[in-house]
């Protein structure tokens, strides 16, 4: 590999643009506090639940019980789910019944 003037004995490392995880501290279903938020993309109602300290495995997991008993469409962006339309009160019902904790 090229590296234009690097010097590499005097303490220069090459970053290879390795995606490193966060390390973030998992919990169980009980223990998370989540809370909602609500956006308007593109003129559509998106509904937010966040944070989630799973791991990514579990998250999906979660999310394709939620988007199937809610009949509805989402997706995962890091520690955060996103719901299509405006359903709190359907998702805080669902999320209940999967032994999540909600914040007040």
């Amino acid at each position: 590999m090229f590296e234009m003037g690097a010097q590499f004995e005097s303490g220069w490392s090459v970053d290879k643009g390795e995606a490193k995880e966060s390390k973030k501290a998992l919990k169980p279903f009980g223990k998370h506090q989540l809370h909602f938020a609500k956006e308007k993309r593109k003129g559509k109602v998106v509904t937010i639940v966040k944070p989630f300290y799973l791991e990514k495995k579990e998250l999906q997991n979660v999310l394709k019980t939620l988007k199937k008993s809610l009949a509805t469409g989402g997706s995962i962006k890091e520690n955060t789910l996103e719901f299509q339309g405006d359903i709190k009160e359907r998702l805080i019902f669902a999320l209940d019944g999967l032994g999540f904790c909600m914040r007040g």
